[in-house]
């Protein structure tokens, strides 16, 4: 079965950087058939739609106002599916992955081991991270990893391969990056994901994702906080609850101490505090039963979107394919249209039409049978 692999690039601005990125990208691969590059044009003001064209890239999608990264790679996604990817690959317009690393970065999937596969960065290796970046990355994979149950050590590496069952099961809901979310989300579906060493190119310019390192901690932050509440929501409103319900004890059991001792009325504040703490506590553990019950539904709403993604894509290749064949057909009838002589009846042979001509009949013998 043929293979294709599309290469889709989100690009905001990109113009100066986005020549040397598709330069990178091989076109032929071993146990590929077809290689396609995507630009994903999220709003630029630049040139970039315009090299675009000129570097004779496959296929361009545009937004008309800058939306953010994990939009684009969403609409990235939806594109090369209908296209008929079945290998799917992002990689960055700023060049800051190495091209010729996708090979090595794919291979997993063709391979039958991997839905998705990451590449990793080796950021402990990278010269231009400064050491405040470093122990970043590190904290923040390690709770990716705990929180996903997965074991990739760059879980913000943007360079990643993406297999077509596991696109049509992703359903990125962040509005900042899609990074953390996708490994969450993937690993609680219990998709295989894998990861690969890939090298990076020198730094080209600042990230465009986040103004500063403090700003990039809380949005990440928000974000595995609310996806993992999505998917775990009884664990996450349980631990909240015990949290609270463990907080109001200390004070409920010191007034208890004090009154047990007969000195209980100038406590009344911890028995008040205590007991606001433990409804809450309750109250949060209620929540989570709720939520819980809500996953269910979410989860249900997702089968049926894979469901229906699968049959739009199955019927659009349809409608392609009725279009091709009604294009062959129009092909063949425009070059049988010479075929048919001046009076407009399809030409027959010579001995036929002078037969024809003189007024000549052709033996019936079924006529002569009858006789």
């Amino acid at each position: 079965m043929p293979i294709k692999v599309i290469v889709q690039i989100p690009c905001f601005n990109e113009e100066a950087t986005l020549p040397q990125t598709v330069a990178d990208i091989p076109r032929r691969i071993e146990g590929v058939d077809r290689v396609e590059i995507l630009v994903i044009d999220d709003g630029s003001s630049d040139r970039t739609v315009a090299i675009a064209e000129a570097l004779g890239v496959d296929h361009i999608v545009r937004h008309k106002v800058n939306k953010g990264l994990a939009a684009s790679f969403r609409t990235g996604l939806d594109r090369c599916l209908s296209l008929g990817a079945d290998i799917i690959v992002n990689t960055d317009g700023d060049n800051q992955y190495a091209g010729a690393d996708i090979p090595r970065l794919i291979a997993p999937i063709l391979d039958g081991k991997a839905d998705i596969v990451v590449g990793d960065r080796q950021t402990a290796q990278t010269a231009h991270f400064s050491t405040a970046k470093k122990l970043l990355q590190f904290i923040g994979s390690w709770v990716v990893r705990k929180l996903s149950g997965t074991d990739i050590p760059d879980a913000v590496s943007g360079f990643r391969a993406i297999s077509r069952d596991a696109a049509l099961n992703l359903n990125i809901v962040s509005a900042f990056s899609y990074t953390t979310e996708m490994l969450i989300q993937s690993g609680r579906k219990r998709m295989a994901i894998a990861s690969v060493p890939v090298g990076t190119n020198p730094k080209t310019r600042e990230s465009r994702l986040f103004r500063s390192i403090p700003s990039f901690v809380r949005k990440s932050a928000t974000t595995m906080l609310r996806i993992y509440s999505m998917y775990q929501p009884l664990k996450t409103f349980f631990y909240l609850g015990m949290a609270m319900i463990a907080t109001g004890s200390i004070p409920v059991t010191r007034f208890l101490i004090a009154y047990l001792q007969g000195e209980g009325a100038g406590k009344i504040q911890s028995l008040i505090l205590g007991g606001a703490l433990l409804v809450i506590g309750l109250t949060t553990f209620l929540i989570g039963l709720l939520a819980d019950l809500i996953n269910f539904n979410r989860q249900l709403l997702e089968i049926t979107l894979e469901k229906v993604r699968r049959l739009e894509l199955a019927q659009n290749g349809t409608a392609a394919n009725a279009k091709s064949i009604a294009d062959q057909v129009a092909a063949v009838a425009e070059k049988t249209a010479g075929w048919r002589d001046a009076e407009g009846d399809l030409a027959r042979p010579a001995h036929a039409a002078s037969g024809d001509r003189n007024g000549a009949r052709l033996p019936n013998p079924g006529r002569r049978a009858r006789r």
